[in-house]
């Protein structure tokens, strides 16, 4: 309880609610019992928006739609089933082959990243993979968990969050097609997800489905970690299954989002949601990022995030360059909140240059939350090239295998994801 709510003094704050963060912190670490710590979570949540925040941002879906600077135009796609196979194929190995390349790094710094590559005489990261040998520095037991995860050892997208929830969410829809709704993403957790294999934001809605609560209130109660990135890596799906159709991916990932976040977290879903269903009839990066800020409020601080990144693309800054501007612009964020890492993710697509093997490797190496952005940035990427464009060296050493953690299913194949994947764009024709 006592560090859900140093988690909460900070993200009041963030939201622009006029709080003293000192006041409050020293408040709770004086409290002696639960209920002490229930009452000043209670003021906290009676707080009032200070009058000099300057950011508009609705949780609720008219209220996004009111702040959004347009809407998106259904695109007429020219493409045979096989390859709107191939795209939907590209997007499932593209996001596993990046969340494996991120996930060995998960929770390092840039910094940190940067000192294992140079031991390793492999900086910047050229090739498939992190090598064993970067992390010689780590103890036995450490690497042995590691080594799968590494270059020659791959044999398969091994379990992640971040590639759970894109499954889960094409059982939602093979269940309940497009009239699903954030209760029957919710059933779908408690029945398939394992409590400790879910974190932050996801956890405490988790626990506050368990007891009773519904959406969007599992969003909200004592849950500090509403802004962070756990939508966001839940949007990949909702692109898949809406190609060229970017209003419809984003309509579906705000009933998934709302489930356990608000504001930006949610904006974060809708976003990479867009650019997942943009991938497929828009193949210019700086295109696809700069459309996709219809998705979310302008007057939020994801838009003012995205548009940063832009102006240092548009500057002309290399990738280096780039990241020591956004991490210090942004670096007062958690590692793990939507903002800074969506920033990375649109800066590695932007610096990428339509390159799959150079995206997902900007998206790692600055830090943060490797495996999602990884993930994310593969994705997008995987969908704008189809699996056939993606190097082989990227994706052959998963053996079409993805290990999941949702009950009873185990291994999965990839191309048979795709494949169930693609059935469910035929039948919504």
């Amino acid at each position: 309880m006592r560090e859900l709510l140093y988690h909460e003094v900070r993200e009041r704050f963030e939201e622009g609610y006029d709080i003293d963060i000192d006041e409050f912190k020293l408040r709770i670490d004086k409290a002696s019992s639960v209920e002490e710590l229930l009452s000043v979570y209670g003021e906290m949540v009676e707080l009032e928006i200070r009058d000099d925040y300057g950011y508009v941002e609705p949780s609720d879906w008219n209220g996004i739609c009111r702040e959004r600077a347009g809407r998106f135009t259904k695109f007429g796609l020219r493409l045979s089933t096989d390859e709107l196979r191939d795209r939907i194929l590209g997007g499932w190995l593209g996001r596993c082959a990046g969340c494996m390349l991120g996930k060995p790094v998960e929770g390092w710094s840039r910094e940190r990243i940067r000192q294992a590559l140079r031991r390793a005489c492999e900086y910047p990261l050229r090739n498939a993979y992190f090598p064993l040998k970067a992390f010689s520095d780590l103890s036995a037991r450490q690497v042995a968990s590691i080594a799968p995860l590494t270059r020659g050892n791959i044999s398969r997208a091994e379990r992640d969050d971040d590639l759970d929830y894109t499954l889960l969410n094409l059982l939602v829809y093979e269940r309940c097609g497009d009239s699903f709704t954030s209760m029957d993403i919710a059933d779908e957790w408690l029945l398939r997800l394992p409590y400790h294999l879910v974190y932050t934001a996801e956890r405490a809605a988790y626990r506050n489905l368990v007891i009773g609560l519904k959406p969007p209130d599992t969003a909200t109660f004592l849950n500090p970690y509403r802004e962070w990135i756990g939508a966001q890596i839940r949007a990949d799906f909702w692109g898949y299954v809406s190609p060229g159709d970017p209003e419809r991916a984003v309509e579906y990932a705000f009933r998934d989002a709302s489930l356990s976040h608000v504001k930006n977290g949610i904006y974060g879903e809708l976003y990479m949601a867009a650019l997942i269903s943009l991938a497929y009839a828009c193949e210019d990066p700086l295109k696809l990022v700069e459309e996709g800020m219809k998705a979310i409020p302008h007057r939020s601080r994801l838009a003012e995030a995205l548009r940063f990144v832009l102006a240092l693309y548009h500057r002309g800054l290399d990738w280096e360059e780039a990241v020591d501007e956004i991490l210090l612009k942004l670096g007062h964020y958690h590692p793990v909140h939507t903002i800074n890492n969506a920033a990375i993710v649109v800066a590695a697509l932007l610096c990428g240059e339509g390159d799959y093997s150079r995206t997902v490797t900007y998206a790692v190496l600055p830090g943060l939350d490797t495996d999602c952005n990884g993930a994310t940035a593969g994705s997008i990427m995987g969908v704008i090239l189809g699996a056939s464009r993606i190097p082989r060296e990227r994706i052959d050493p998963l053996g079409d295998r993805l290990a999941t953690a949702l009950s009873g299913l185990g291994v999965q194949r990839v191309s048979v994801l795709a494949e169930r994947t693609l059935k469910c764009v035929l039948r919504d024709e």
